[in-house]
């Protein structure tokens, strides 16, 4: 094992939050302390993916300790609607208490983006510590491939957040990306050195799945045995465009078909969804369940789904992937050729590939898998074998021990 440090784990998101980035940093931070290491996290209360303050919650700062972690929750803006302008604002003013909060003299700083601007904020300060702290950033999505990728900025916008993202991320010790296409990005695009990149994937955060009990958690949500049930799961954001299942609904509906779609989570679009929805029996909206319900709902479906908006293509690597994989179900991804969500589906074995907002073909691959249980159950192997092979929780923690450890070290020398 290497040797013990300081670290210091700083993430706008936690648990309990259920979806995004929140279960890979409360993992790691609870893998690096299970290793030996002295592990603080500074986070801000829960909020995703409901974008309301989770009940329970209050005051200005809260001293919590969650499986040996010490987590210290600084209480930030929350937005009703998450604009760009408010995203901006709640990143602000969590990178503002990030400023000014006792860091306890870390050997090393990991900053976890997005938020990119609390983030920047956070290197800012690492950078004018009397004892500086090496500094690491953990890429989960690329904030200017984002701005670009749904619209949500007009050139000059996305040209001076590419700025900001290059400067921030060149100004730390190390970098780790979660996937080889934004290891190619940030080096060819955002100018960082190759030599300080690293790619170490996300894993599967949830246990082993089971199947057991399917027939009895299919009748208790109202799905009957002929339908083929077609769930998505986690957030309903922008980004998501799940818009075109609702239209894939419909087609459903008035093709007579066997399909049910299943959207599961939350989100700041669901209620706009649930809007577009009414009067289409083809679709179910069901709230966030806990982890145990959670895989059996997975578990449960015939198909799970990925949908993305049309234009997406290196912004993320969508963090339900890793739990679809290790359900055994088939997956479709409704997506651009050519997305990293393609060719995480391409490289897995674990799933088919249908072009984004294409509802009529998303009911026509449902409908061939849901005929095809031969293939279906194929998929579903390939999916898991890749979960056991690629994503392994230990694996990752190791690889993020050896990252926290060099760069303490290379800055020491």
């Amino acid at each position: 094992m290497n040797k013990s440090r300081k670290i210091l784990i700083l993430g706008l998101n936690y648990a309990p939050e259920p979806t995004g980035n929140a279960p890979y940093t409360s993992g790691l931070a609870e893998g690096l302390a299970a290793a030996g290491h002295q592990v603080n996290v500074l986070t801000g209360y829960p909020h995703y993916p409901e974008w309301q303050l989770k009940a329970g919650y209050s005051g200005w700062s809260r001293n919590e300790v969650i499986k040996d972690v010490r987590v210290r929750r600084l209480r930030h803006f929350i937005p009703r609607s998450p604009t760009s302008a408010h995203r901006m604002h709640m990143e602000l003013s969590f990178g503002i208490r990030l400023l000014f909060a006792n860091w306890h003299r870390p050997d090393v700083v990991l900053v976890v983006s997005p938020a990119l601007f609390a983030s920047g904020l956070a290197v800012l300060r690492a950078r004018f510590c009397l004892r500086r702290p090496a500094v690491g950033m953990w890429i989960q999505d690329i904030y200017s491939r984002g701005i670009t990728e749904t619209g949500t900025g007009g050139n000059t916008t996305s040209a001076a957040v590419r700025t900001v993202e290059s400067l921030i991320l060149r100004s730390t010790d190390g970098v780790v990306a979660i996937h080889d296409r934004f290891r190619k990005y940030l080096i060819e695009e955002l100018g960082v050195s190759a030599t300080r990149v690293r790619v170490i994937r996300n894993w599967t955060h949830l246990p082993a799945s089971t199947s057991e009990n399917r027939s009895a958690f299919r009748s208790s949500m109202g799905w009957g045995e002929q339908d083929v049930v077609v769930l998505h799961a986690g957030n309903m954001g922008m980004k998501q465009g799940l818009e075109n299942v609702i239209k894939a609904a419909k087609v459903s509906q008035d093709r007579g078909s066997c399909v049910r779609f299943v959207l599961m989570g939350d989100g700041n679009q669901r209620k706009q969804l649930e809007s577009l929805a009414a009067g289409i029996t083809k679709i179910d909206f069901v709230p966030p369940l806990p982890d145990s319900e959670f895989q059996a709902a997975l578990a449960a479906a015939d198909i799970l789904l990925v949908n993305e908006l049309p234009g997406i293509k290196d912004m993320a690597v969508p963090s339900k992937l890793t739990s679809y994989f290790n359900a055994g179900v088939p997956i479709i991804a409704a997506t651009d050729d050519g997305s990293v969500t393609a060719s995480e589906i391409m490289a897995s074995g674990g799933g088919i590939r249908v072009d984004a907002a294409d509802p009529a073909s998303l009911v026509e691959a449902a409908e061939a898998l849901g005929q095809d249980s031969a293939k279906s159950a194929e998929l579903g192997a390939k999916g898991l074998q890749f979960r056991h092979e690629t994503l392994s929780e230990s694996a990752a923690v190791a690889h993020y021990d050896d990252f926290v450890s060099s760069l303490a070290s290379s800055r020491g020398r």
